[in-house]
Order: C-alpha cells, then structure tokens, then sequence
C-alpha cells in the first residue's frame, strides 16, 4: 500500500488552497478593493501548500520506511525525524522566497553568517544530534538491547534519542549518555544478533583427578540447571595444567544477558556441590566471561 490512511480533509484541504493559488485570482476581485489583497493572499496559499505538503510527505514517507520487512530493519525514529526537519526547513525557506520576493541564495547567503554563529554556540548540541543520526542509521543496539559502552555504563537501552541514550542498570539505575561519547566507545550487544551467548567460569581442581573424571563430574553436574539455556550442552575444557592442579574453563549459555548472575550462581553451586559430594577439595575459583 503506498498511502498510508491520512486523513481526508488533508488532502482536500491541499487540493483546495492549490486550486485558489493557481485560479482563485478573479474571487478577490468581486470584493471592492479585494484585488490588492490578491498577492499576499496567493502567497499564504502557496506557503500553506508547501508546509502541508511536507506533512503529508513526511506521513506517506514515515509509512513506508517503517514498514517491517523480512531480513531488513526498520528504519531508526531520529532518521524520520530528520527527515521531518528537512522538509519543513524546505518549506519555511520556500515559504519567505515568496513573501520577501528573493531566491532562495538570497535567503541562504544572507543567514549564513547568522548560521556560523549559532553552529559554533551549540557545536557540542550539533555533534550530539549527529552521532544519534549516526547510531540511529548504524543501529548498533535498539531498544531493549542489553549492551556494554567501554568506560561508561552497562545496561539495557530504554530510548534513543536525538542528543542522549537512556541505560536502565541491573540495579534499576537510570544512565543518560551523550551520543557523542557513546559513538567514540566500543559498544558490545548482548542481545545481538540473538538474546543468548556463551559465558563461562574457571576453577582449579587437583592434578591427582584425572581430567577425563573432572570433565565427567563437572558435566553431570550441570544436567538439570535451570536457569542456563535448555538445547545447548556444557562444554568443559582444560584451561591450564600445572602440577599445583589443573584449571577447567566451563562454558555454558546464558538465556539472556539479565539472566548471566543467576546462571553464574548455579553453575558454581551445583559445581561446588559435587565437589564436595565427593570429597574433593576445592581450589581457589576464577570467573570471567567469554
């Protein structure tokens, strides 16, 4: 479908101020005096085509680029709203050729000392809003993503915005970052390009259990754990062997990254419980994540 359901009296309203700019020349005319009124009346008219116009450009537009297709993502929201701000720039700038008799270089020569200023006042606002078109376009994470920003926060994304994003922490603390700083960090999705991954825990046995044994007992522990991701099976590898024990790296999926301390607990308590089932004595534990 190409039109979106925009309202009818907007296009009849459209159709109708076009028609008086175009042809309404000779109603003014009936009233005394009407005709000077002529001009600044085609004017308003053009200038009211122009910016609903751009509304129902920027509708039919939104319409299709937001449209969810197989294998394609959807276009970000500070894109159509760039977007939106282009085309009424347009149409304001169209709108004061007309009333102010002068092109469009005109206009935009003699705003752009105007322009430099207001640039260099906000440039901290202009780079904000360019590195959120530039996530936006990118999408490197989107709403709901659980993601990690080097040096800054960890969290799940709550908004995008134009100047700032919004993290939502494991503690329910909100985090506000510039776009700016963001764009500069490695940024690492937990959620992409699906909600689980692999995390893992480390842990030193005894030399004297045999690694085939260790690797039994480790596996067998896990069988049943609930809270990593059912379908995928623990791996046990052999991170280090020394004669003061032998460290295991065990890795396990995580459902999603909200769930990563419930299923480090388990796993190292189900590990632990084992053990000590037994009778083997436990060295120092080392996690990390893969």
């Amino acid at each position: 479908m190409i039109w979106p359901d925009i309202p009818k009296h907007q296009i009849g309203a459209l159709l109708a101020l076009l028609l008086f700019a175009l042809f309404g020349e000779a109603l003014p005319a009936m009233v005394e005096g009407g005709a000077a009124w002529w001009e600044p009346l085609r004017n308003t008219a053009f200038s009211g085509v122009l910016f609903l116009g751009a509304h129902l450009l920027h509708a039919i537009s939104s319409a299709r680029l937001t449209r969810r297709r197989k294998g394609r993502r959807p276009v970000p929201k500070v894109a159509l709203d760039l977007l939106r701000l282009a085309l009424f720039a347009a149409a304001t700038l169209a709108s004061l050729s007309l009333f102010f008799r002068q092109d469009l270089s005109g206009i935009l020569t003699g705003s752009g000392l105007l322009l430099a200023v207001l640039g260099f006042a906000i440039r901290n606002v202009v780079a904000d809003t360019f590195s959120g078109l530039a996530l936006g376009l990118e999408a490197p994470f989107r709403i709901g993503d659980w993601v990690a920003i080097d040096g800054l926060a960890q969290g799940r994304v709550q908004e995008i915005g134009w100047r700032s994003t919004r993290l939502i922490t494991r503690d329910s603390t909100h985090v506000i970052l510039p776009n700016s700083q963001i764009s500069r960090q490695r940024i690492t999705n937990y959620s992409a390009p699906r909600p689980e991954y692999r995390d893992h825990a480390e842990l030193t046995l005894p030399a004297t259990l045999p690694v085939a044994e260790a690797r039994i007992l480790i596996t067998e522990a896990l069988v049943g754990a609930e809270t990593i991701a059912t379908g995928k099976s623990p791996e046990v590898q052999v991170a280090m062997f020394a004669p003061q024990g032998i460290t295991y790296r065990v890795k396990y999926w995580v459902p999603q990254h909200d769930r990563e301390m419930a299923c480090r607990n388990e796993v190292f308590s189900r590990i632990d419980a084992a053990l000590r089932e037994k009778g083997i004595s436990l060295k120092p534990l080392v996690e990390g994540t893969a």
